[in-house]
Formats: structure tokens, sequence, C-alpha cells
């Protein structure tokens, strides 16, 4: 008995592979460019704005208000595909599910995001939840670091960064200033040690605001620890390791409130796959900084988190590398040249007090490239807080996700 041929894998003019901020931001413009054949590879039925979630854990924003269901964001005219990616094969251009779906794609835009590795530190992952050990990276416990906060009264607070790229670099040290102007409006900040764990040299790598955390930092008497990142966990005995990478000591804390940001990395399907940067030892994805397109399959477009650019990894990052890999991916349809310039803008804002934030702006040269040149965002501003409570949600949701911004 002859077998029954394989069933040919499913195509599409446009695969998208992710349903965060990039990937939909990249369906609905390229659905506004008037193109019809567009499948979105995700698997979650929820979608969260993440940067809100450093304001839920300082008890400054409810956490409902960064969640919308998948549905309410995938753009009209898109097909949705509810699975999760699990290989790519470049030279065939496909991509295989973890159903064993094959699909096949003209044009591939990568943008799944990175993982949590919780179990990249020993000891973090079983202590999580629970015993003062919280973390802001998981909608979960955001609400918790509120808690554990809101609770301290004395002891020993600790706030740590790992090596390596994260999502939104300022967030680890965010926390720890709306904590410490909290306990200072409570009047118990003398009677909490506030350690901040960083791995880099300096708290931010553009020197103006490098100046301006240094300052946020010394007003709070918090004890900073650069080139130092915690390296093992003991919940029970509420201990922390902290390496100091300069040096080669370790110290054992003993904590009261530990938040916690894990190590980071790519999908193993990626950092395993033929598209991993052998530049990078987490895995990211290879793309060329300018044009987001993959070195070597033109045809693939990487941003957001995955993508192994050297710049940080932030929602305005996206803003700026929408529109770039949508030019540049439809030039290739029409069989033209990428001539569309992405230069490395991202932007960080630096939460230094309950209703205070600096707006870190800049490019891949670390030049301070300010969207509002009129306003000094390098010194505290209440307006630039509200800014980043209701007006950057309202620009996400309203206009980013529908390829407006």
């Amino acid at each position: 008995m002859t077998p029954a041929p394989a069933a040919a894998p499913s195509h599409h003019q446009v695969l998208i592979v992710g349903g965060g901020s990039a990937g939909i931001t990249v369906a609905a413009r390229l659905r506004r460019a008037g193109v019809r054949d567009i499948a979105l590879l995700e698997p979650s039925e929820t979608h969260w704005y993440q940067p809100l979630w450093t304001l839920v854990g300082g008890g400054q924003a409810p956490l409902r208000a960064s969640l919308r269901t998948e549905a309410e964001v995938i753009p009209p005219g898109v097909r949705w595909l509810r699975e999760r990616a699990t290989a790519v094969d470049p030279a065939a251009r496909t991509v295989t599910t973890a159903s064993g779906r094959v699909l096949s794609y003209g044009q591939l835009v990568l943008a799944p995001g990175l993982e949590l590795d919780w179990d990249g530190v020993p000891g973090l992952a079983p202590a999580l939840g629970h015993d003062g050990v919280t973390s802001n990276y998981r909608p979960d416990l955001a609400p918790l670091t509120w808690d554990f906060i809101r609770r301290m009264r004395g002891g020993t607070a600790v706030f740590t960064m790992p090596s390596g790229p994260v999502k939104c670099g300022g967030a680890p040290q965010k926390i720890a200033y709306l904590a410490a102007d909290h306990w200072r409006k409570r009047g118990v900040l003398k009677s909490i040690r506030t350690i901040l764990v960083l791995p880099d040299p300096v708290m931010f790598k553009v020197p103006v605001f490098d100046r301006a955390l240094r300052e946020t930092a010394r007003r709070y008497g918090i004890e900073v620890r650069l080139n130092s990142e915690m390296t093992a966990v003991d919940g029970p005995a509420r201990e922390a390791v902290l390496t100091d990478h300069a040096t080669g000591t370790a110290e054992t804390v003993r904590y009261d409130l530990l938040h916690a940001v894990p190590p980071q990395r790519a999908p193993r399907w990626l950092a395993d796959g033929p598209l991993a940067d052998p530049q990078s030892p987490y895995g990211y994805v290879a793309a060329d900084r300018e044009t987001l397109q993959h070195p070597d399959f033109p045809n693939v477009f990487v941003l957001g988190d995955v993508a192994n650019l050297p710049t940080s990894k932030t929602g305005a990052a996206i803003r700026k590398q929408a529109p770039v890999v949508v030019s540049n991916l439809l030039a290739g349809l029409r069989g033209r040249p990428a001539s569309a310039r992405y230069d490395g803008y991202t932007s960080c804002p630096l939460v230094t007090a309950r209703h205070k934030m600096l707006l870190a702006e800049f490019d891949y040269d670390l030049r301070p490239t300010p969207s509002l040149p009129f306003i000094d965002t390098t010194r505290e501003r209440t307006d630039m807080w509200f800014l980043k409570r209701y007006g950057l949600p309202q620009l996400y949701f309203r206009a980013m996700l529908k390829g407006l911004a």
C-alpha cells in the first residue's frame, strides 16, 4: 500500500513569530501598507504592557492596567496561529511549531522576545514568591513586591541585576528608588540597609544619566555594588551571595527583602539554531544593526528583545525598529534593496521617586537623542512621571500596536 503523501506546509507571504510589542506593531504596519497574507505565531492568550510592572511593584499602578487579551491586539486581517515555534530552517524558509506543523514563508519576522532564566542563579527559582523574595519581571510577583515594600520597617533590602543584556535595563534599579522613597516618607529609611547590585562598572552607560543616578543613590543612602551580581540564594536562610567580579570576592548577605532580576537569554530553539549570532553568548539572533536583516538571510528580519543589537532592549527601541523592518520588508517584496536605517535609538524612563522621573534617550553611540529637546529630561521631573504612568501606556495601546506610532 502506497503511503499518503505528506501534507504540504502552510505558506504565508509574511510569517511573524511573536505576538508581543514587536510582532503586533509590525503586523499592524504591514496591514496598513496593504499586505494581505500575514500570519502571526503566538501561543499566549494574554498580552502585557510590561513597562508598567515597575510601577505595579512600587505601588503606583494596578496590574490590570498592563493587561489586554491577545485577541484584542491582533490587527484585523492578520491570521493568528496559537502555537509555539520550536525550530526554524532559513534555507528551506520554514518554521516548525510545537504540534509538528511546518509553516513556510516568503518573508520572516522574528520577534519572540527573550526567556527569563530563573534557574540561572542557584536557589532563586524555589525562593520566589515567599520569604521576602520577589521580582517585577513576573506579573504575578509585581504586586507582591509592593506588599513586601510597604510592610518593611527595618532590616536589609537587596536589589539585583544580572550580567548580560536584559529587557528594560533600568528596571532593576528603578524599584530600589521607589522603595527607598516610600521608606523615606514613612520615616523608616534610616532603619533599612539598601543594597543595589549592578554588573557594570557604571550605573548607566550614558554619562549624564550615570551622574544623576549616582546622586539619586547617594540621596537615599543606597549601597551600590558595581561590577557585582548575585550568584546564589538560600531562601530558607534568607541569604544571598553577592560576588564582586572585579576582585573575585564573594559576600553572603542576609536579607529581609530581595528583589531579584534573573539572567536572560534567547529562546532555546533560536539560540541552538542557525540564526543565532555566534558573537552572543546568550543566543540572541544576528541582525544588521541598521537594516535589521539577518546577515546571511535577507528575507529574515529581527527586532525587539531577541535581536543581538548594541542597544538597550526596550519598547521604545521597538517603536523605532518596527518602521525600519516594515520599510525594508516591503522593499524586498518589490524586489528593491533595503534602504531604511535604524540608528540604535532607545529610551529608558528612569523613575527616581514616587512622582519623579528622568527620561534617558540615546542612540548606538550613547549620544542623547531627546524627543522633546526643549525639555531637560536629564533632571528629575514630575511631568515625565505622568508621561510614564499615563501617557506611554496610551501611546502603546492606542497608537503603537495599531501601527500609528
